[in-house]
This record gives structure tokens, C-alpha cells and sequence, in this order.
């Protein structure tokens, strides 16, 4: 099946872009993985799909998925994570610490980065360790 979406970088070019550039896909990819699991795991209404949205993509969530799945991180991952972890970023959260902010910039990182680069097996391994319910 031809992918929905077309990723034309190769892995060299994608190495090249910033860490926020891994992340700020990286969200868009998590968030509509969410979605997709409360679609399919419940009946609910839009609006209260939304609000348990909210429950997975916050930052203090991201930060303690990304503590999760830590441990079964390859060392290029941990690697990746770590370059999103410490991206200069300019923007203050409003509704989370700073190092909570931190970490789920690492964690959309490496989302984002393993979408780029085409790696959605090991993708869904780390989806599957998150428990969407």
C-alpha cells in the first residue's frame, strides 16, 4: 500500500534537521496516534475525545512516557532523545515545568524522528508500550 502521507528525505538529510524539527512532527504524529486509540478504544463524543486527548499529550505525560520507554531505547534512540532533550528552545510552557517541557520535546523527538526516517515498526513497539485506554 502507498504511504498517505509521502517522506522524501533520506536519513542523512533528516540527521541534518533540528531536533525541534523532529518534534514539531513528532507531536502531529503522537497526537493523531492518540486520537486514533480513543476512536478506537471508546464511543465518545468530540469534545470529550478531545478533553481525554489532553490527558496524553501534555507535557508532564510526555515526560513520564518517555521515562517508561527509556529502558528499551536503542542507543541511537537514546541518542536522539538526548539532542531533544537539549534543543535550544525558545518558547516557555504555561502549563508544565521546564524540565517537564524538556523531556516531552525529547519524546516528540524521537516520535518524530523515527516517522522520518520510515522506522514505524519499532514505531508501534514504542506506541504499544503506552497504554491508551
Amino acid at each position: 500500500m502507498e504511504e498517505l502521507i509521502e517522506r522524501k528525505k533520506d536519513e542523512e538529510e533528516i540527521n541534518m534537521l533540528s531536533p525541534l524539527t523532529w518534534a514539531y512532527i513528532g507531536d502531529c504524529v503522537y497526537e493523531l496516534y492518540v486520537r486514533q486509540e480513543l476512536i478506537n478504544k471508546t464511543n465518545l463524543k468530540p469534545h470529550n475525545l478531545h478533553m481525554e486527548a489532553i490527558k496524553y499529550v501534555k507535557a508532564s505525560k510526555q515526560a513520564e512516557i518517555l521515562n517508561k520507554i527509556m529502558d528499551v531505547l536503542t542507543d541511537k534512540e537514546k541518542d536522539i532523545v538526548r539532542r531533544g532533550r537539549n534543543a535550544e528552545n525558545h518558547h516557555l510552557p504555561k502549563n508544565a515545568s521546564v524540565q517537564d517541557y524538556m523531556y516531552s520535546t525529547a519524546f516528540e523527538a524521537l516520535v518524530g524522528y523515527l516517522y522520518l526516517t520510515k522506522q514505524d515498526k519499532r514505531l508501534k513497539e514504542i506506541f504499544n508500550i503506552i497504554e491508551i485506554n
